[in-house]
């Protein structure tokens, strides 16, 4: 019943909220002063719904459970001016945790000749192509596997970028915790791609991505010390589930080594997207080194004609230009194999066919349906999930 109520919420905002569609474009979100600075607000709002069926364990119970619940309440403060620098404080208020909290300046406003822009704070590390995609601008509602169980996430350091038509390079160095006191350690990295295409609805982006992550040992608050290590999992591509189909477990390791290779064509209203990934952990004394891998590729149709906005090395929401808003069809096929002995981490594979639905420049509905499959041990199991969406972005 619960379920039920949740769908019928969000068929009734959608309708409602399509009938003034235009008059809910130009939010005044943001303030600009006489001098060119701006200051604004970030938000991002998402409720979801999540369906599991084809689940059941060899006991006979679930091994998911159905919900309908807030997925994410992001709310930060933006401060910029125009050629010269721009700074953010973000945090998610249902997952507890600090997101982009960082400063960056560009050269030519301070030299007169474009060296680059040089962020300092807390920032995402360059290996994966989706996990750099803003969050609000998400094609699907969650990452594909690889994404979600290799990307290393944010990091406290400086980065460098710098941007030609033909190409951009992305160099980072990155220390200590994360702003909630984890993952204890040091990352340097860089992502490079070529870029012969950089049109509005016409752009191909190759690229390549690496870093090297060194553990470092953790002291908690009982004062227990916890030595280095790394531990592999992802949910199925499903977020309101603590369940993993595969988890490579808790793993000493010296240092990690990451690897993506990466690429985006857009052609007007059609537009192709993958990277594989690969994460080789050193481990210390006899134990052997791990190595997981994983790729995804997805296909997007923009029904109404609209194109994937691309800027900076990254896709953006699609910006509607009819009345009724932006509608998009995708499929997606992802894997991921954290088996490397002797860890048995676990294989899956999943199917997932998407459709959004671009109301405005500040709403968007998103459906999946997804089949997945894995294989862990002795256990396999291949669930049927159906989610739905509805996030309000600024």
């Amino acid at each position: 019943m619960g379920y039920a109520k949740g769908v019928a919420g969000i068929a009734l905002a959608a309708l409602s909220l399509s009938a003034q569609a235009y008059d809910l474009e130009d939010w005044p979100t943001h303030y600009t002063f006489s001098d060119g600075t701006d200051i604004g607000l970030v938000m991002v709002y998402r409720y979801d719904l999540n369906d599991f069926s084809n689940d059941a364990l060899p006991n006979g119970t679930d091994a998911f459970e159905d919900s309908h619940t807030n997925r994410r309440k992001e709310f930060g403060l933006a401060l910029k001016k125009k050629g010269l620098y721009d700074a953010i404080v973000d945090y998610e208020f249902q997952g507890k945790t600090w997101l982009d909290t960082n400063v960056r300046f560009y050269s030519k406003g301070y030299f007169g000749q474009d060296y680059g822009a040089f962020r300092f704070g807390y920032s995402k590390t360059p290996v994966s192509f989706e996990g750099n995609t803003t969050t609000k601008a998400d094609s699907f509602l969650e990452l594909a596997l690889p994404s979600q169980a290799l990307y290393e996430n944010r990091r406290t350091g400086i980065d460098w970028m710098f941007e030609r038509p033909q190409y951009i390079i992305n160099l980072g160095y990155y220390w200590g915790q994360d702003l909630l006191g984890d993952n204890d350690g040091t990352t340097y990295g860089g992502r490079i791609a070529w870029t012969p295409h950089k049109k509005d609805g016409d752009v191909i982006h190759l690229g390549i991505a690496a870093s090297r992550e060194d553990r470092e040992g953790t002291t908690d608050g009982t004062g227990t010390y916890h030595p280095p290590s790394v531990s592999i999992s992802t949910s199925p591509e499903a977020g309101l589930t603590p369940v993993r189909l595969v988890n490579s477990g808790t793993l000493t390791a010296d240092h990690a080594d990451r690897a993506g290779l990466e690429a985006l064509w857009i052609a007007g209203p059609w537009s192709l997207q993958g990277e594989a990934i690969r994460e080789n952990v050193s481990r210390p004394g006899v134990n052997p080194d791990y190595s997981a891998r994983g790729f995804y590729a997805f296909g997007s149709w923009v029904i109404t004609g609209e194109s994937r906005p691309y800027s900076n090395g990254n896709v953006g929401n699609i910006k509607p230009a009819g009345e009724w808003g932006a509608f998009e069809l995708l499929l997606r096929y992802s894997e991921i194999d954290l088996n490397d002995a002797p860890v048995q981490g676990g294989k899956e594979h999943d199917f997932t066919i998407g459709a959004n639905w671009y109301l405005t420049q500040h709403f968007k509905f998103q459906t999946n349906y997804i089949r997945a499959y894995s294989d862990k041990g002795n256990l396999s199991l291949d669930p049927t999930i159906f989610e739905m969406r509805v996030q309000i972005q600024f």
